[in-house]
């Protein structure tokens, strides 16, 4: 029940003006009466409604809410806000922060560097297209090959509609995106995502585990971020990297469970 009731909600999501009651069982492939009774479930915690007039099932802001008081409760963006801040500042374009949730990445967090002409600002809390994004990418190589290109195969090599043409589309142009990008130690998208955009994007390192835990990126037209301002913003983007990577919250949760200065940690 539990998986189903999950099923929904993600179907939900990316359907933020509500589905039918048929819809939803045909997509999940349910029987009505089940899909009727988890939206039950779901419409009784707040989770979700149905329109009176349209008799659609929407998801509700509360499990936004939820997401937002975690979000705060472990304060990763008030720690990582300023030095996106200021990344955005240098780079006078759009900087965000993504954080790896299972096997995908999640955007959590932005700031606007770009205050006049052509602005790029897509909306939050989308999932990564790991092959055609420099967020994903960087993502990808960062880990075992095998694995980022298992990853990406589960999703097959398409791109939603609102995309670019992107340039990995099979195993072969993944592998050779990938080499570049570990070579760089960045990745890049250009005109691949948002069409008429560019972007460069690195991962953050948990300084306890070493494993990539999230990723940081500048985003702009493509007028303005040609290939080499892109080149010169990026030890920038990799400097921030590195910051929040210091900063993150696990390390210092750490420290203060085990009552460690952070020198005291670092020389451990």
């Amino acid at each position: 029940m539990i998986e189903r009731v999950l099923d929904i909600l993600t179907l939900l999501a990316d359907h933020p003006q509500g589905l039918p009651i048929t819809d939803i069982s045909r997509r999940l492939d349910l029987p009505k009466s089940a899909v009727h009774r988890l939206l039950a479930v779901l419409v009784g915690r707040g989770l979700a409604v149905q329109d009176e007039y349209s008799q659609r099932y929407r998801m509700t802001v509360k499990l936004a809410a939820i997401g937002f008081r975690y979000l705060a409760g472990s304060g990763i963006t008030e720690i990582c806000q300023p030095s996106l801040d200021r990344l955005a500042a240098r780079a006078g374009e759009l900087a965000r922060l993504a954080l790896v949730e299972d096997d995908s990445l999640i955007w959590i967090a932005k700031a606007q560097g770009a205050f006049t002409g052509l602005r790029y600002d897509p909306d939050m809390g989308q999932p990564v297209v790991l092959h055609a994004t420099s967020t994903g990418k960087a993502w990808l190589a960062s880990m075992d090959e095998a694995r980022a290109v298992a990853l990406v195969k589960a999703r097959g090599f398409v791109v939603p509609s609102r995309f670019g043409r992107p340039i990995v589309r099979d195993e072969a142009s993944l592998r050779a995106e990938l080499a570049l990008t570990r070579e760089r130690g960045y990745g890049t998208s250009i005109e691949e995502g948002e069409p008429g955009t560019c972007a460069l994007g690195c991962v953050i390192m948990d300084p306890q585990t070493r494993r990539a835990i999230g990723t940081v990126s500048v985003a702009g037209p493509v007028a303005r971020l040609t290939p080499e301002r892109i080149a010169a913003i990026a030890p920038d983007v990799l400097a921030t990297a590195a910051e929040i990577s210091d900063l993150w919250p696990s390390r210092k949760m750490m420290e203060a469970t085990m009552g460690l200065t952070p020198m005291k940690a670092s020389n451990g």
